[in-house]
């Protein structure tokens, strides 16, 4: 049976919901408090983030009024769930929260976001018990002017693979800090369209690009087939311009715009005219 409690929730839940046009899933697991905290407050002006049981905020998805499809976001697999709320676009959205990640060291069983390297030569840690770690781990390390020193780069964990309690003890020890943390925005509901986070994570730069070399081939196809737009006139208008004045220079028709091209023509036959008579 749902305490009253739970549906006073449910409900507060559902009008928070109904209020905003922009809603996000988010994942905090391990997500640290104090990082939350910090987040919560540098964007407390712009965006709501509530947190609440899973089956809660289940519920409170299928039931909010006035958002169609926004209930497919309870089909996205998530570990402990959370709702952020927003006036904001969705990417701008992911591209601030993905701006707030930070660099932590790694716990065990926590996830290697990239293949894991420790690059030779000397470390910070003292010629003693710790290169043992070191070859526990099958790091080589030799002791060089009493630091220890990894001989080779070593690669020590595969990206996706589980960091052991081991290995996250001597990648503490060596400053190395492997682990992104902060809000993982997974998916957003705005407008009745759910945007993935493959699709939010724009790359700007390559996608600036893209927009550019687009517009160049499409200016280029226009000129080619002589489509006219804003952009293709002047440049069409300049094409014609050039093969008119070519066919009257070599039409030989005087015009005011050619006359002095073909005073340069007849200048250069009567010069090759002049060496070839040797005058």
């Amino acid at each position: 049976m749902v305490s009253e409690k739970k549906k006073q929730e449910l409900v507060k839940l559902k009008e928070t919901l109904e209020k905003y046009p922009v809603i996000g899933i988010i994942d905090l697991f391990k997500m640290p408090s104090k990082q939350l905290q910090n987040i919560r407050k540098s964007l407390r002006k712009e965006v709501l983030i509530k947190m609440s049981k899973k089956g809660l905020i289940s519920l409170a998805l299928k039931d909010v009024k006035n958002k169609k499809n926004i209930e497919k976001l309870n089909e996205i697999k998530i570990n402990e769930p959370g709702l952020i709320l927003t006036q904001m676009e969705p990417f701008k959205l992911f591209r601030i929260l993905k701006s707030n990640k930070s660099l932590t060291y790694a716990k065990e069983n926590d996830i290697a976001p990239d293949d894991l390297m420790i690059r030779a030569g000397a470390t910070n840690l003292l010629a003693g018990p710790a290169i043992g770690e070191l070859q526990r781990l099958k790091i080589p390390a030799m002791i060089k002017e009493g630091k220890i020193h990894v001989r080779e780069d070593t690669t020590v964990v595969k990206k996706g693979e589980l960091i052991s309690s081991q290995l996250a003890g001597l990648l503490k020890k060596l400053d190395i800090q492997p682990i992104l943390i902060g809000i993982n925005l997974l998916a957003v509901w705005e407008d009745e369209i759910i945007y993935g986070k493959e699709v939010l994570d724009v790359d700007e730069k390559l996608y600036a690009k893209k927009i550019s070399d687009a517009y160049i081939s499409a200016l280029n196809l226009a000129v080619n087939v002589g489509y006219l737009t804003k952009d293709s006139i002047k440049i069409l208008i300049q094409k014609a311009f050039l093969e008119a004045k070519n066919l009257g220079v070599n039409a030989g028709i005087f015009d005011k715009d050619i006359i002095n091209d073909l005073v340069m023509k007849a200048n250069i036959k009567a010069h090759a005219l002049k060496e070839k008579l040797k005058i």
